[in-house]
């Protein structure tokens, strides 16, 4: 079972932020000290994340809450995900603050699924575009879907763009010796945009050539030009990369892919079902 990717705090803010005064409703209507329950399911078939933070809000809010689908469980429509019992106050303090993060989340892990199978056997990494602001369940939501990490963020992997080549007054071969000696742990990627740029660093001795938004034929003709000097870095294909077209790239020989798609895919819809308990 994935852990929770989001703490107390953090989930006690989403409550308070949903109710800064109270339940309007539910208080003028004196229905909070009624025994209720709830279920969550699927409309439709999707990959779950969110479930154990669903779960932790209900009981935060003071009642209680049973996961049955976990997050990374693939699940058909009418599948029940979760189920919570409690005083009505409580259930509806936590309602559409939890149902909403599942759905968000689970479109995130049910595209990025898609994407996992349709590019099997190769691994596809999630860039670091996600949401400002919501990274950590981007990053559970994702890895839910049986995606890997590409890059979480600037400070853990060596990634060189046109954008730094600007400012470098050497052959590419000394920035990678330069490199090497200073990050000798690291893994040195390159993204370039075109063959020349390709042949010139990967003669340097990178390990990783990113293929930024070069289509399937281009991709194929970059793994022919390495395989006739014979040269293997890593082939990384990136940009405008989905379920629709992941097999595509894999077929031209990209060994592996990285994609943002799955940071804004549509929300999976959860239906939830209200029930007075006696």
């Amino acid at each position: 079972m994935h852990s929770r990717a989001l703490s107390d705090d953090q989930l006690f803010h989403l409550l308070r932020d949903d109710t800064p005064a109270g339940d309007l409703t539910t208080e003028s209507l004196a229905i909070g000290a009624r025994p209720a329950a709830l279920t969550f399911q699927a409309r439709g078939a999707m990959t779950v994340c969110g479930s154990e933070e669903a779960a932790r809000l209900f009981e935060l809010a003071g009642a209680g809450a049973h996961i049955v689908a976990p997050s990374g469980l693939t699940v058909e429509a009418d599948a029940l995900l979760l189920e919570a019992k409690g005083r009505a106050d409580d259930l509806h303090r936590a309602w559409k603050v939890a149902q909403t993060l599942m759905e968000w989340a689970s479109g995130i892990a049910s595209c990025a699924a898609a994407i996992v199978a349709a590019a099997s056997p190769v691994a596809v990494g999630a860039t670091r575009k996600s949401v400002p602001g919501v990274k950590a369940m981007s990053i559970k939501a994702v890895k839910a879907g049986g995606m890997v990490i590409h890059r979480l963020g600037l400070s853990e992997t060596l990634l060189i763009f046109a954008e730094h080549r600007l400012f470098l007054d050497e052959e590419p071969e000394n920035t990678v010796r330069r490199l090497r000696r200073l990050q000798p742990e690291r893994k040195i990627a390159v993204e370039v945009g075109t063959l020349d740029e390709l042949r010139r660093w990967a003669r340097a001795g990178v390990d990783v050539l990113q293929l930024e938004k070069f289509p399937p034929e281009a991709v194929a003709a970059a793994r022919a030009a390495l395989d006739g000097d014979g040269l293997q870095p890593v082939l990384l294909a990136a940009g405008g990369i989905d379920a629709g077209n992941a097999a595509a790239y894999v077929a031209a020989g990209a060994d592996a892919l990285a994609t943002s798609a799955p940071f804004t895919a549509l929300p999976r819809d959860v239906q939830v079902r209200f029930r007075a308990a006696y």
